[in-house]
């Protein structure tokens, strides 16, 4: 009897461990990113799929993605209805246009200012920044994916594409997401950031 006491200690305990694994991701940003999404309040998954959550899938940190750009601003542009995945539609205004060089070539493009967001408290500043590679449907989302910037002081901002994001319809379709503009496609592979999630 002791023994099958025992026995059944142990398996409770081997259990116990097994729910609390560690945080993966290779960098601060995604382990704060895994943290969110294995979090039933804040993660975008199915609970199926929360269930046996261990990591997204990123590619590996490359230093060479991340790049200064120039910002032009464009005062006064007018405000347009983005379209989402759904009937929704997100207003939205060209904030304005990025510069930049990536693998020696020069890029634009444009960034977002959501009429709704800025009157969010913390994101009054908050600036939208979808884009579309040569690896979307391949390694990463069909979609796209998106980039969360703040408006600078100054006509110069970083961006990183480490940071890349899927839309939350990548993971669940009840999510409304901003359609990623043609005009934001850039005609190279972007190995950086989260991949394609395999269900």
């Amino acid at each position: 009897m002791k023994y099958v006491i025992s026995l059944l200690i142990l398996v409770l305990l081997l259990s116990c461990n097994d729910e609390k694994q560690p945080i993966l991701g290779d960098t601060d940003y995604q382990r704060k990113v895994n943290a969110e999404f294995k979090d039933a309040s804040k993660s975008p998954l199915k609970d199926k799929d929360r269930k046996h959550f261990t990591g997204l899938d990123f590619f590996k940190f490359d230093s060479t993605y991340v790049v200064t750009a120039h910002l032009k601003a464009t005062p006064n542009t007018e405000w347009f209805d983005m379209k989402t995945t759904t009937s929704r539609v997100s207003p939205e205004r060209i904030y304005g246009v990025l510069t930049f060089e990536l693998k020696g070539q020069t890029f634009t493009l444009n960034v977002y200012q959501g009429k709704d967001t800025m009157k969010q408290e913390g994101f009054e500043d908050y600036l939208f920044l979808p884009f579309l590679d040569d690896t979307n449907g391949d390694e990463s989302y069909g979609g796209g994916r998106y980039i969360d910037l703040r408006i600078p002081e100054g006509d110069t901002i970083e961006i990183d594409f480490n940071k890349a994001y899927n839309p939350y319809c990548a993971y669940n379709e009840k999510y409304s997401c901003p359609i990623v503009p043609r005009a934001n496609y850039l005609a190279l592979r972007i190995e950086a950031g989260v991949k394609a999630f395999k269900k």
